[in-house]
Formats: structure tokens, C-alpha cells, sequence
């Protein structure tokens, strides 16, 4: 079965339904890439630079997706992901990371991600997984 085509313009009234995406980054570079990258694919980031500051999100009803480092000062991405499953709040998880780690990759797959990846990655590489993830929510 041929997988189905994911276009990269969509907009319109489904895609402002499902276009808020979560970032929580550390690196401040990071953050405003990712936010501009989000941005021109017609999704608006909401951006956190800590675990502490995303705990403090409490609306998850039109989140399409979170985009979550694994290694971030104040916490690890993945017991942020483990944290949101223990809450009850069913979203999907994007992890990214500058450590590329067989154990640390085989912990995000079972914590539950719709895809690990490796800075840098390409503009692609992010968006046709929230794609994905924005049509299942929708």
C-alpha cells in the first residue's frame, strides 16, 4: 500500500484547527529556527526554553503535536512525554536531540513518538512527521 502524499502547503480552516505546535528547547538558535521553520508550513509555535515552563502549559486541546528535546537542563524530554501519558493528555511527540544515543533513542521510541531526530535535521525531516501527526488530530 502506497503511503499517502503529504502536502506541505496545506492550509484553511482544518489546518487552524490542528496548527498549534509546543516547543521546548533549550537552545535559544534552536527555538527561533524551529519557530520560523513552523511558521512559514502555517503553524503557530508556542515556545518554551525549559521543562518548568512547559509544565506550566495547561491547554492541550488544539495542540497538533510537541516538539520536545531530550536534554534540557531542567528535566529530560522523555519524563516530560512520560509526565503528559501519566496526565492522561494524548498528544504526539516530536523528540529532538544533539546526542544520538542507541539507549536514549530505544527510551523516546517507547515513550510513545511519532519520530526521534538528530540536530541538525532537515526542514523535511520535521515537518512530514507533524503533518502526520496535525491529519491524525484532526
Amino acid at each position: 500500500m502506497k503511503p499517502p502524499q503529504l502536502d506541505v502547503s496545506v492550509t484553511g480552516q482544518a489546518m487552524q484547527d490542528r496548527n498549534l505546535v509546543l516547543v521546548v528547547d533549550d537552545d535559544p538558535g534552536m527555538l527561533k529556527a524551529v519557530q520560523r521553520l513552523l511558521r512559514q508550513h502555517a503553524y503557530e509555535p508556542i515556545v518554551f526554553s525549559s521543562a518548568q515552563a512547559f509544565k506550566s502549559h495547561a491547554d492541550f486541546e488544539k495542540v497538533a503535536a510537541v516538539i520536545l528535546d531530550i536534554n534540557l537542563p531542567d528535566g529530560s524530554g522523555i519524563e516530560l512525554r512520560q509526565g503528559l501519558k501519566a496526565a492522561g493528555i494524548s498528544v504526539s511527540v516530536i523528540f529532538i536531540t544533539g546526542n544520538e544515543n542507541p539507549a536514549v533513542r530505544k527510551a523516546a521510541m517507547e515513550s510513545g513518538c511519532v519520530a526521534f531526530l538528530t540536530k541538525p535535521f532537515s526542514a523535511r525531516e520535521l515537518i512530514v512527521p507533524l503533518q502526520k501527526a496535525s491529519a491524525e488530530r484532526s
